[in-house]
């Protein structure tokens, strides 16, 4: 499987072949009290409201809150007496019925002074208002996701980092019910082939149950350059959750197809978050994404999932 991996240079250089995004858009949030609002969810229907859950933090911190905000006219505004979360990075789907959110948490680390680790952290509910914790995943990992799949079994998408995942690869296994996600489930996930280089990495951030089953996973592939910047990607491939197969991952966009904007540092400006994918009726698709960790922007492209929906699925 070696030689089959595609590095972030590889892939953009395919990229710059295909159609680019266009209509790209700044998101205006207000009532985030100077903050700024990145890494977004897409938006998503909460009893009867469209609404958007994103990271609000201070230009200078990590400190992070998790608002959910709803659009009035041009602006995006903090929805009324909803829940804040102190989490990073929201993400939510809909598993039997229930709403389940998450994102991840910080805390102390429990061996090294002034440091932080991290754990991907979910909850359930019928609405926003009625989430409760229910599960959490291994201290270290993010990009933890969940898709109830067509015969009403979960898929678990893990992103390990250190003796099995190196700087971060995806992993995947299926689970009958919420009840089954457990971290040594979670830890015992095998990693898909042929994903990553050691040297780059890459995780799932929303998955989408395609209508023949397949599973269409929109993520992130991610490099270092020569001087220490990160380069972070949308991406997609997808998964068939009976044989554990997957199709080739191919970036969906880049930086410079956004509107130009400020960055977190100076380290972060080719940072592309991939925030959710909303598909529409007419062959497109709306990417909502985080921007050099410090705005959200969404983008239309070509739906990247739809030929793979065509496709019959082989047992």
């Amino acid at each position: 499987m070696g030689n089959m991996i595609k590095t972030c240079e590889v892939l953009l250089e395919e990229y710059k072949k295909t159609e680019a995004p266009v209509y790209p858009e700044k998101l205006l949030f207000k009532g985030a009290e100077g903050r700024d609002v990145y890494n977004i969810t897409a938006p998503f229907w909460d009893e009867g409201e469209l609404v958007i859950a994103g990271r609000v933090e201070a230009r200078d911190s990590e400190e992070s809150e998790v608002h959910f905000f709803v659009e009035q006219g041009e602006v995006w505004v903090p929805r009324e007496d909803t829940p804040v979360f102190k989490l990073q990075d929201p993400f939510f789907t809909r598993i039997s019925g229930e709403l389940i959110l998450g994102g991840v948490q910080t805390f102390p680390h429990p061996q090294l002074e002034d440091a932080l680790s991290w754990r991907t952290v979910f909850y359930k509910g019928a609405s926003i208002a009625r989430l409760e914790p229910f599960a959490h995943g291994p201290d270290g990992m993010k990009d933890l996701r969940l898709i109830e799949l067509q015969d009403g079994k979960v898929a678990v998408i893990t992103r390990p980092q250190g003796e099995k995942g190196g700087r971060g690869k995806i992993g995947f296994t299926v689970i009958s019910s919420l009840s089954e996600l457990t971290i040594e489930t979670v830890e015992g996930a095998p990693l898909l082939e042929g994903q990553f280089t050691d040297e780059e990495w890459g995780g799932g951030n929303e998955a989408h149950l395609l209508s023949n089953g397949l599973v269409g996973i929109l993520g992130h592939i991610a490099s270092f350059d020569g001087e220490g910047s990160r380069h972070y990607y949308p991406m997609v491939f997808t998964l068939n959750p009976e044989t554990g197969e997957t199709t080739p991952i191919e970036l969906i966009a880049v930086r410079n197809d956004f509107l130009p904007g400020p960055s977190k540092r100076p380290d972060l400006e080719d940072v592309v978050f991939s925030g959710g994918l909303i598909r529409k009726e007419n062959g497109k698709a709306e990417l909502y994404a985080g921007i050099s960790d410090a705005e959200a922007q969404k983008i239309t492209l070509n739906d990247p999932f739809l030929r793979y929906e065509k496709k019959e699925l082989s047992k």
